[in-house]
């Protein structure tokens, strides 16, 4: 189950960020810049980062005062595309629940 539900948010992250990367060119742009104006407009910084399967990096940022988040997908190539954003983010700390106990 566990590898059934990594492999399904691995696809989600991936369709999303190939529809991110076929919007406008505003949704792309260097990582440099989007890194940038994220911390600049929005006082947001990278909270985690991960490689999906076709090596893009995958990152969130957010902000603690204003609660913005947003999700980022950066090709090997350096362009980063916004995959999603928006409000309330709260930073967890959840355990994996025990073997057989529901989740």
């Amino acid at each position: 189950m566990k590898a059934f539900l990594t492999g399904l948010a691995t696809a989600l992250v991936l369709a999303a960020a190939q529809d991110a990367a076929a919007q406008s060119p505003r949704s792309c742009a260097p990582r440099a810049k989007v890194v940038e104006r994220l911390a600049s407009q929005y006082g947001e910084t990278r909270r985690a980062a991960g490689l999906s399967a076709g090596n893009a990096l995958v990152e969130v940022f957010a902000s603690e005062v204003s609660g913005t988040w947003t999700i980022t997908a950066t090709a090997p190539g350096g362009l980063t595309c916004l995959v999603a954003s928006g409000q309330a983010f709260e930073a967890l700390a959840e355990l994996l629940p025990e073997p057989g106990a529901d989740a």
